[in-house]
């Protein structure tokens, strides 16, 4: 009997994990990973900055006080750099430490703030309080819901990828979203008010014109850090009350 022996196809095996090999592509990929990691968390930082003058002209918002480009990037430095160490800014008292909240009757009373484009429903507003990590803040000494004058509302702002609309320290991290004709609501007193946005603007920290009252109807102010996480510059949402 004859017999025919046939090759078998090579078998390769695979080198151990262990191998120098595989470790040195297990590193490898694990240092291309946190590169990514990190440049994500870089541009997270950087964009709100970015966007934020982009879209401040695009829409041609009034600049109060400009600054030039260099100067701009030079304070954003020394804000971002001495501001949280030397000036707390959840603490309504230290925004206009030269304009002081005005003394009222009505102190610790409390009313409700709802914008629905940014989800904030029935937000607490406590008139001339101080903690802004606890509710948004009107401004002791502006005017009141419902009547003549303006009602001046502080509110804190952080990242925007960090926002929430029931979070005190993030609510008005989208306040740059709110254009002409977006809609508040004002529950004081027993009574809804409803305020349509009229003009934003962008100002400097120390300009204390956003406390000014007009006694031509009833507004309302909306106030917090530009561009959001950092203490550069200041915005104001304003808008007149209107029927519901």
């Amino acid at each position: 009997m004859l017999y025919r022996y046939v090759k078998a196809p090579p078998t390769y095996i695979n080198p151990p994990v262990s191998s120098p090999r595989n470790r040195g592509l297990v590193l490898s990929y694990v240092s291309i990973g946190m590169g990514m990691i990190g440049i994500m968390l870089i541009a997270w930082v950087i964009y709100p900055l970015l966007s934020f003058e982009l879209k401040s002209r695009l829409m041609d918002k009034e600049v109060v006080k400009s600054v030039t480009n260099t100067g701009m990037v030079a304070a954003a430095a020394d804000e971002l750099e001495t501001a949280p160490e030397s000036v707390d800014l959840t603490k309504a008292s230290t925004w206009y430490p030269d304009r002081p909240q005005g003394a009222t009757r009505i102190a610790g009373t409390t009313y409700l703030l709802t914008i629905p484009k940014l989800r904030i429903k029935d937000a607490v507003v406590k008139i001339a309080g101080d903690d802004l990590n606890k509710s948004l803040i009107h401004y002791g000494g502006t005017g009141l819901p419902g009547d003549y004058g303006t009602a001046v509302i502080f509110g804190h702002s952080i990242l925007p990828i960090f926002y929430n609309p029931s979070n005190y320290k993030a609510i008005f991290s989208r306040l740059t979203d709110l254009e002409k004709g977006d809609e508040i609501f004002v529950k004081y007193d027993g009574i809804t008010y409803r305020y349509v946005v009229i003009t934003t603007r962008i100002t400097t920290p120390d300009d204390i014109s956003v406390l000014e009252q007009r006694y031509d109807a009833s507004y309302v102010s909306l106030i917090t850090c530009v561009p959001p996480g950092t203490y550069l510059k200041r915005l104001e949402v304003k808008a007149r009350l209107e029927p519901l």
